[in-house]
């Protein structure tokens, strides 16, 4: 059952964070208008579009963790580590006015998918080390 839950947690977090990512760079790639109406005006288009193709191919292999329903390791370290970056990038360059606040939203729904893949990751971690004997 223990096990169950930790493969819930996993394809929540593989799905929801993959399905953001790719969803929020393709609205980037797609509309950068609209993008810039959001998120405000940016001097460097190709670096928005940059970022926007990374997290398309991101999401995508998130997306087919969980379709899959086979979340490896690779997978994890992938999006904990996008995601700890956006949070850190947002955080510092929100308090610095650089770019708009609007951008701690995104660094909440980041700190959700943190939270999702830790819970899964801790979930999995001890049922490994129950399995070892201890």
């Amino acid at each position: 059952m223990e096990e169950k839950r930790c493969a819930r947690f996993l394809l929540l977090a593989a799905f929801g964070q993959g399905f953001y990512y790719v969803l929020s760079g393709l609205w980037a790639l797609v509309s950068i208008a609209t993008f810039q109406v959001v998120t405000g005006p940016k001097t460097d288009i190709w670096l928005v579009k940059t970022v926007g193709s990374l997290l398309v191919c991101s999401g995508g292999v998130m997306l087919y963790s969980a379709f899959r329903r086979h979340v490896p390791m690779e997978t994890i370290l992938l999006a904990l580590g996008n995601a700890a970056v956006l949070i850190i990038i947002e955080i510092v360059y929100t308090s610095t006015g650089r770019i708009s606040k609007v951008y701690l939203l995104d660094t909440g729904v980041e700190v959700v998918f943190v939270v999702l893949w830790l819970l899964g990751l801790s979930c999995r971690l001890d049922g490994d080390r129950q399995g070892d004997g201890g």
